[in-house]
């Protein structure tokens, strides 16, 4: 996978850049694994905007994903590598040995043609599923479940993985990308591998018209608003810290530190400045 850069016939193209869809093998979705997206422009049941900034963009499908992994012990087999609107990675449409269907996430090394199986037992192969436990130590995996059964949340994006570092009684240690330690238990399913397409990050929108294809509408800052419209509005935010348009902090952390999940957190991940 590469980037494709455009020739600079207007001001927009010049710094414009998109993937160059190599690993894709076909443009058309299966229709059996779609399902309508409605959108709301970020209004709420009262038409009311609950979330600024959102609107337009591009009309799409969503396409169902299994995240779970929970086929065991039947082969699949990689029938076609797919573009998906709705998310950074590529995705891959697998038939089983049984007829059935299904799209997962695509990774990094798998290519049209090569199986894939999930469930216990199963070989340390790229695109193979498997509970944490059977994991050897320096195994790189993604689309990782934080509770067992519920499907992958950890490590789904464009060229994303972590790490298993340790094992201790029911357990596994993950390192993720961020630096933070996590702990999370052995029978939580993962993949192996590292997801694709991890050249997205170089992408460059190139213009304005890319956001508002992809649903975003233009962010204006407080400071350039009058004090009636926002508190950092006027001649001087009189240095006061970042707060939103009712006067709430901004920038602070939110993480619920009672929560039952915080007590599995090693170690959190590294912020600011490094020191010499």
């Amino acid at each position: 996978m590469g980037v494709r850069q455009f020739k600079p016939v207007t001001k927009s193209s010049r710094f414009r850049s998109v993937s160059d869809f190599d690993v894709i093998t076909r443009t058309t979705p299966e229709k059996s694994l779609l399902e309508p997206i409605k959108k709301s422009g970020g209004r709420d049941n009262h038409g009311h905007i609950s979330m600024r900034r959102i609107g337009g963009g591009h009309k799409r499908q969503y396409r169902i994903i299994d995240f779970k992994r929970n086929k065991f012990g039947v082969v699949g087999t990689v029938k076609e590598i797919e573009y998906d609107p709705n998310r950074t990675a590529r995705i891959a449409l697998i038939e089983y040995a049984d007829g059935e269907k299904r799209y997962v996430i695509h990774c990094k090394g798998l290519s049209q043609g090569d199986t894939i199986v999930s469930g216990p037992g199963s070989d340390v192969r790229t695109g193979n599923a498997m509970p944490l436990k059977e994991v050897p130590l320096g195994t790189a995996v993604h689309n990782v479940e934080l509770i067992p059964g519920k499907g992958g949340q950890i490590a789904r994006s464009a060229g994303t993985s972590v790490q298993v570092v340790a094992k201790e009684g029911d357990y596994v240690t993950l390192r993720m990308q961020s630096t933070e330690m996590r702990m999370v238990h052995g029978n939580c399913m993962a993949t192996i591998g590292e997801v694709g397409n991890s050249e997205h990050e170089l992408l460059s929108a190139g213009k304005a018209g890319a956001s508002r294809w992809a649903g975003k509408r233009p962010k204006v800052r407080g400071e350039v608003m009058n004090p009636v419209d926002h508190p950092h509005g006027g001649r001087t935010r009189g240095g006061r810290n970042v707060v939103s348009p009712w006067g709430k902090k901004e920038g602070v952390k939110t993480r619920d530190k009672k929560k039952a999940s915080q007590r599995l957190l090693v170690r959190g991940r590294k912020r600011g400045k490094a020191t010499q």
